[in-house]
């Protein structure tokens, strides 16, 4: 059996960090569409070695948030509104298979409550804050409550599948959102109306709640897109 040490163990974690903080920097809009930047920034940057730098770097491309840019190193990927079409497609199909035992009368894993009201807090933080239009706040509380609300209810594969979706469509949305001012009343809110049907085992409630949020969000995209001439 291979003998494990500290050190690998350490760099991997670091790449994982470095990932999310550059990931979080995209969806806060700091780092914008089509933007470039190398290794050596990065790491200059974070004040790390290239190595685990590139490793993140080699992660968020193959995620669809990087592009490699021959030469000149890495770009943030330029998602388009066809993207984000295609994207609300692909989040309507995803979550009525994650969903899709909730019409059988008896599941096979029951859901805790406590399990339950920790993913309701999470939705409760981001209804509070799509109301107040804080961008910042919800996208963070979004992806949570998604991905834990789908890790309870769904296969696993799914699961992380539907949360590469959502960072996507966050990613593509963002820079419209940040340039269409006060966003309060804009934002979908439904996320403890979601919960409350799934602790039912209401599938067609969840499905309809689902559907509508999707909608919601095209159209808002699609005004958006279409007021800032893109």
């Amino acid at each position: 059996m291979p003998a494990f040490d500290g050190p690998a163990v350490t760099r991997n974690t670091l790449r994982r960090q470095i990932a999310d903080a550059l990931r979080d920097e995209i969806l806060a809009g700091r780092l914008c569409p089509g933007q470039e930047f190398t290794v050596k920034e990065i790491a200059e940057g974070y004040g790390v070695s290239a190595t685990p730098v590139r490793e993140a770097l080699v992660d968020l491309t193959a995620k669809g948030l990087l592009d490699s840019a021959q030469h000149r190193g890495f770009r943030v990927h330029e998602y388009s509104l066809a993207d984000y079409r295609a994207m609300i497609e692909a989040r309507s199909l995803v979550a009525d298979g994650i969903f899709r035992g909730l019409a059988e009368p008896a599941p096979a894993e029951p859901r805790s409550p406590a399990a339950l009201a920790g993913v309701r807090r999470r939705g409760e933080e981001a209804a509070r804050a799509a109301g107040a239009g804080d961008l910042n706040v919800l996208i963070g509380y979004d992806l949570r409550f998604w991905r834990e609300l789908s890790a309870l209810f769904g296969n696993p594969y799914l699961s992380d599948f539907f949360h590469r979706l959502r960072v996507q469509s966050w990613m593509c949305a963002v820079p419209h959102l940040r340039r269409a001012g006060d966003l309060r009343g804009s934002l979908w809110s439904g996320h403890c109306d979601l919960v409350d049907a799934l602790a039912r085992h209401d599938a067609p409630a969840a499905h309809a709640i689902v559907e509508a949020y999707n909608a919601d969000s095209l159209r808002l995209m699609e005004r958006l897109a279409g007021d800032q001439g893109a």
